[in-house]
């Protein structure tokens, strides 16, 4: 069990880290995406495990996945999406896109309709983590406001 859980989460580090390098993310950013795509599937599997089902272990990992993404953009001085559009990356239900299609296309509508909403329910999912995360103030991740003002009067004085 551990060690299937361990096999998981190093995937999703590999697989995050591979699409970083796809998306065109500098090299330097290349292990923290990956740390994010391992850290957003690890509370999408530990929220599975208590709760059994993927709309609330998607809704955690992906606020979850925000927070840490932000922290990691005031850290490393990046944009935040830098890390979590890379991290998001094994949370997008891209098999049930698949079988949506899939069953659309072979007459199945049933079946289709039932994939379709399961996406739906999961897009929502990953859009409201985000959103849910991203309306915390930033000084809890580490951003200083500092307000510099311009005045004339001083820059000719030098």
């Amino acid at each position: 069990m551990a060690g299937e859980i361990l096999g998981q989460l190093l995937a999703a580090c590999v697989g995050t880290a591979a699409f970083s390098a796809l998306f065109g993310v500098p090299k330097k950013y290349w292990l923290d995406c990956g740390i994010c795509g391992a850290v957003g599937w690890g509370v999408y599997l530990a929220v599975m495990a208590a709760y059994q089902t993927p709309i609330i272990g998607t809704f955690a990992a992906s606020a979850v996945l925000t927070m840490l993404s932000r922290c990691l953009a005031v850290q490393r001085k990046a944009p935040t999406l830098l890390f979590l559009v890379c991290g998001i990356f094994p949370l997008v239900p891209g098999a049930a896109i698949y079988y949506t299609a899939y069953n659309f296309f072979m007459g199945q509508e049933a079946l289709a309709l039932q994939y379709g909403m399961d996406t739906i329910k999961m897009a929502v999912a990953i859009g409201l983590g985000i959103g849910a995360a991203y309306s915390l103030p930033g000084h809890l991740f580490g951003w200083k406001w500092e307000i510099e003002v311009w005045e004339p009067e001083k820059e000719g004085k030098k």
